[in-house]
């Protein structure tokens, strides 16, 4: 029985890993017991994980025993349970690599995939792809092509993922299947749709006036997903540079139209498309500045991160037009998150005024007004750690007479 522990154990040190000892002959003489009948798939459940364990530490498994194992673990899919059975599919793509003849499933995990288990379908498609090559990859389209539509979800992005992994390995016949990821990303289903859209890029890429056919449709039909919204961002602004379209685009409309959306990862992207595009005037970075500003004093930490973060990248060219945030970023140089206050006091120092770094720089240097003698254990290294950010002070900040302070 496997002690159970979670990461809080782990990162501490109380708790203990129960595969850090194992040896790969040790585990290899156990998997024998896939032979053995009747299956006990609770004991073959936990040597499976103990395989997949020694292969994602980088444990080196030859040929022969790694084709050996193989082949044992095969005889686990006369057994009906569903744990067992998805632990055999994670087996079958991490080993699929190392061992010969991995063929051999074939049979049982198109008849998985073609079956009436949802549980099974989707994982049976990802193993299936893993081990398909371009001479097999023929034989299984029709299957592809009726995932790629299917009603269940996990199904069809597990169709879709799987095609957009086998584009590098076969483009031709994955392209054939264009008309049905298109079907997929009319989906309700917000990563089906995303998955769809990935697809769709990935086989168009190369044709700069096919991309931009696919912006026009979604950008006027509109997407149900936020990931696919995100994407749809990047893909917009890799366009318009590589075509040195101005800010009076289309594109750039919808980029702009985004920083209204209503999930805030599709702000943010936004935001950051804009505030990274060459030649962009600070008129036109005042939208996604007061975004920003705004994520500034959001309760969640990663906005906050992400806000000030991109607003010191603004700094460095246009510190003006961050200079309306200045407040707020006085306000995060007190945040509990360290990176968060750092971040804040060097992007001060680049578009902050006298008065206001002075002002921001009080709390942090009380600690200069009675400090020990450095031999009676004074506390040098914090004090070290808290004036680091001023190295990023402009050139020339050093060589006045005397400091304003």
């Amino acid at each position: 029985m496997i002690k159970k522990f979670d990461k809080k154990d782990e990162e501490s040190g109380s708790g203990s890993n129960p595969f850090q000892h194992l040896e790969k002959s040790a585990v290899l003489q156990e998997a024998r017991i896939f032979n053995e009948t009747p299956i006990n798939p609770r004991r073959c459940l936990h040597i499976l994980t103990k395989i997949i364990y020694l292969l994602n530490q980088g444990e080196h498994f030859g040929t022969t025993e790694a084709t050996e194992a193989f082949f044992a673990m095969t005889r686990l899919f006369q057994s009906n349970d569903q744990t067992l059975r998805r632990m055999c599919y994670l087996t079958i793509k991490e080993m699929a690599n190392i061992s010969e003849d991995v063929i051999i499933v074939t049979s049982s995990l198109t008849k998985d995939m073609t079956g009436k288990e949802d549980v099974y379908r989707g994982p049976a498609i990802r193993a299936l792809c893993r081990i398909t090559d371009t001479t097999m990859l023929q034989a299984i389209e029709r299957y592809m092509k009726q995932a790629i539509v299917d009603k269940v979800p996990s199904v069809s992005s597990s169709a879709l993922v799987s095609s957009l992994h086998m584009v590098r390995m076969s483009y031709d016949v994955v392209k054939r299947w264009v008309n049905e990821a298109q079907e997929a990303a009319s989906s309700d289903n917000i990563m089906v749709q995303y998955h769809a859209l990935g697809l769709l890029y990935h086989l168009r890429k190369n044709d700069r006036l096919a991309v931009s056919k696919m912006l026009n449709k979604f950008t006027k039909s509109g997407l149900k997903s936020p990931f696919a919204y995100c994407m749809l961002i990047r893909i917009a602004s890799k366009l318009l540079e590589e075509t040195e379209g101005g800010h009076d685009s289309p594109l750039f409309d919808f980029i702009e139209s985004c920083l209204r959306n209503k999930h805030e990862m599709v702000v943010y992207e936004a935001a950051s498309a804009i505030v990274h595009m060459p030649n962009c005037t600070a008129r036109e970075l005042a939208p996604a500045v007061s975004v920003l500003q705004l994520f500034c004093s959001s309760p969640k930490a990663a906005l906050r991160y992400a806000a000030v973060r991109t607003l010191n990248k603004v700094a460095m060219k246009h510190p003006s037009a961050v200079t309306a945030c200045n407040l707020d970023l006085e306000n995060l140089i007190t945040d509990s998150n360290r990176s968060i206050a750092t971040l804040a006091i060097t992007t001060l120092l680049k578009t902050g005024s006298e008065s206001s770094v002075d002002r921001d720089r009080a709390p942090h240097c009380a600690c200069h007004q009675n400090p020990p003698p450095a031999g009676e254990g004074g506390p040098t290294h914090s004090l070290a750690v808290q004036v680091h950010p001023l190295h990023l002070q402009p050139r020339g900040a050093g060589e006045r007479g005397r400091p304003s302070w």
